[in-house]
């Protein structure tokens, strides 16, 4: 049994495919675990979508920004951006069954020793605090209030965490730090505007894995989002899987009983030459 992490899909199946037809992926005894972002942007959704329900069974998902959005948008709190690339998803005959599937995702997995996040934990949480958090909202998303959550998931504030919160606000902080933290101060104060390998001009903020107090330090975190960051981390025990295969770059696999990977390179949501396995430095 063999269990691989892949990086932010976003509707690129042809690179998945190719990188799991690479590793000789086996459903009946491998499992595949996903930093979520399984779709939008790229060209290939629905069938994504489908393809990923359809091996469920083998499949460890948590949830992205991405994936979050399809779901308010389907729920009618959120019209489409217009980047999205979600259509044939929303008209399709199966959608409420994935979609059903996608709402008892979690945010967080933990597993062997690792914790799967889509973006990230925050500097002054420790692993269990953040999957305590993480289960507040997945409580929601698989109630009634998820609707009137979808409404107000929306929005960078508060940008700090404060035990104190309560309400959607509560909700709101917790999901953006789980799905879209990149830079914050050493406190947890989020930047969620900064996106590039460097914060913006005048912000006094870092990577959320490079503050040396964080309570999570010493744990062992698979999480995506961070494109730019084109998988390079440099803090040990932790993987960015995000090589940003939607817009041009590569879609990465990791091995994670030996820390091998497989890249594929992309082009449109497409195969760019064949996949490469290498060891980790």
């Amino acid at each position: 049994m063999a269990t691989y992490v892949v990086g932010d899909i976003q509707g690129c199946l042809k690179p998945l495919k190719c990188l799991l037809e690479k590793v000789d992926f086996d459903p009946d005894c491998d499992v595949l675990w996903s930093v979520g972002d399984i779709i939008n942007r790229g060209p290939h959704c629905l069938k994504t979508l489908r393809f990923l329900y359809n091996m469920r069974d083998s499949l460890v998902l948590v949830l992205g920004n991405h994936d979050l959005h399809l779901l308010a948008v389907a729920a009618g709190t959120r019209k489409p951006s217009r980047s999205d690339t979600l259509e044939k998803i929303l008209a399709a005959p199966d959608r409420d069954e994935m979609l059903n599937w996608l709402l008892h995702r979690p945010l967080l997995h933990r597993e062997h020793g690792y914790t799967l996040v889509h973006a990230g934990i925050p500097p002054q949480w420790t692993v269990d605090q953040a999957a305590g958090y993480a289960g507040e909202v997945e409580a929601v998303l698989r109630s009634p209030d998820c609707i009137k959550f979808f409404s107000k998931m929306y929005g960078n504030t508060p940008a700090l965490w404060s035990e104190d919160l309560t309400g959607m606000k509560r909700l709101r902080v917790i999901t953006n730090y789980l799905t879209r933290i990149r830079y914050c101060t050493p406190e947890g104060e989020l930047d969620l505007v900064s996106k590039g390998p460097k914060p913006n001009a005048g912000k006094k903020v870092a990577p959320w894995f490079s503050h040396p107090n964080r309570k999570s330090a010493g744990e062992r975190i698979l999480f995506g989002h961070w494109a730019s960051l084109e998988g390079h981390c440099n803090e040990p025990g932790h993987i960015a899987l995000d090589t940003g295969c939607v817009w041009g770059g590569a879609l990465s696999l990791y091995h994670l009983e030996t820390g091998m990977w497989t890249r594929c390179a992309c082009k449109k949501g497409k195969c760019n030459g064949e996949a490469l396995t290498w060891e980790a430095p």
